[in-house]
């Protein structure tokens, strides 16, 4: 599948707190693993701190899964970075349009982090992300809609 045609991110190299709220929880979840599968600790449990501060903890183990599927840790950011990765910008899309159920799209945004076999495998926890978000009434922006 060609990822040619899919706009970048609409917060693309955005400052982190410029982020809507659901996304800049997701982003801090996210780089908090990378941390945490850099220095060796347990990954699940840094993930989970930010999350459950949001009432979302029970979407940290598809977010996991969804991570380790990706493997793509060297290409996202540190918690300190001042600015969005263009990785973490195609990872936070993708889960926009899971949530959305625009598999094809989603798909798409995730082919950007790895290669087809490991896109397919993260298709499934991210749709898990995005109904967990939901049920929780927390929204991910429509990346294809928003602006910046």
């Amino acid at each position: 599948m060609a990822t040619r045609g899919l706009p970048t991110w609409p917060w693309s190299g955005a400052a982190p707190e410029d982020l809507p709220p659901t996304e800049a929880v997701l982003l801090d979840a996210c780089r908090a693993w990378v941390e945490a599968t850099r220095n060796g600790a347990a990954p699940l449990a840094a993930l989970r701190l930010p999350m459950v501060t949001e009432g979302i903890g029970e979407a940290a183990g598809p977010l996991d899964a969804l991570l380790r599927a990706l493997a793509c840790p060297g290409s996202m950011g540190c918690r300190l970075c001042p600015r969005i990765t263009p990785a973490e910008g195609a990872l936070l899309m993708g889960l926009g349009l899971a949530q959305r159920a625009t598999r094809r799209e989603a798909l798409a945004a995730f082919l950007r982090l790895a290669p087809p076999p490991a896109a397919y495998a993260a298709m499934g926890p991210a749709l898990a992300v995005g109904l967990m978000l939901r049920r929780a009434g927390l929204l991910l922006a429509h990346p294809l809609r928003a602006t910046s």
